[in-house]
């Protein structure tokens, strides 16, 4: 099977589970939590989008960005991803620690002026990036 169906699966795989996940918590009457993670990934999107328009969030954390982009487009990895576990840890290391800079060099105020989502998973994004020393308002 080519590369480009793996990563398909891949996707597939991973919304299936992200989708049950979200019913386990409807069915368990948890529904602002439920709505807090189906729209978990959306305002990630949209504060990434802000953070890299913002002139004042570095050159050099936005250039991370891309560079990360174009790694996980790269046909080879560091460790190859037909090595199970290990072949996509390195690419899920890559993606926290450079999304983890960018978020860091605007600061928290800045990530509150972009943040749309939920206040409990503004308090995630900032948890990630700082800390239990997550800066306060």
């Amino acid at each position: 099977m080519p590369a480009w169906q793996w990563v398909l699966v891949g996707l597939g795989l991973t919304l299936v589970l992200y989708a049950l996940f979200i019913g386990v918590l409807l069915a368990a009457g948890r529904r602002t939590d439920a709505r807090a993670l189906a729209t978990f990934i959306p305002d990630c999107l949209i504060l990434f989008r802000g953070l890299v328009r913002d002139p004042r969030v570095p050159t050099s954390r936005k250039l991370l960005l891309v560079a990360l982009i174009a790694y996980l487009a790269m046909p080879f990895d560091l460790v190859p991803d037909f090595i199970p576990v290990a072949g996509q840890l390195d690419d899920a290391i890559f993606v926290v620690l450079v999304l983890r800079a960018l978020v860091r060099s605007g600061g928290p105020e800045l990530i509150r002026e972009h943040w749309r989502g939920p206040q409990r998973s503004l308090d995630v994004i900032l948890r990630l990036a700082w800390g239990r020393s997550a800066p306060n308002p």
